[in-house]
């Protein structure tokens, strides 16, 4: 049974800074052997923001709340669905805690070794 995020843990996560839980993303798919260039193209995917725009996110140290406001969300990021954190994507009605989960769940992906066009769920 998956757990319903609190009011407490969505306003803990908008505060939270993009630059404080990139460095993890960077590790975790570095170990599996997957590169900074496949994470960006994830991160690209679900929010539009290129190379240079992740890192003025990083730079200015906005918080997740302020990084997803300014995103331009995929259209298909509602086919990232699962457990994450163990908070099931799709019963999150906090939409700023999902999109972080989006966000979480496809670098989990990718650390997983799953291919890109799954991860990026790219139609046929």
């Amino acid at each position: 049974m998956a757990m319903k995020p609190t009011p407490e843990h969505n306003e803990r996560i908008a505060k939270m800074t993009f630059a404080s839980v990139y460095p993890h993303y960077v590790s975790k798919v570095e170990k599996k052997g997957r590169t900074i260039e496949e994470l960006h193209e994830v991160i690209e995917w679900l929010t539009g923001f290129d190379d240079s725009k992740i890192q003025g996110m990083i730079d200015e140290k906005v918080s997740f709340q302020t990084f997803f406001e300014k995103a331009e969300i995929n259209a298909n990021a509602p086919l990232i669905k699962g457990v994450i954190c163990g908070y099931r994507i799709e019963e999150i009605n906090n939409d700023l805690t999902r999109q972080v989960r989006y966000l979480d769940k496809l670098v989990d992906e990718l650390a997983k070794g799953r291919k890109m066009e799954k991860i990026l769920r790219s139609e046929g």
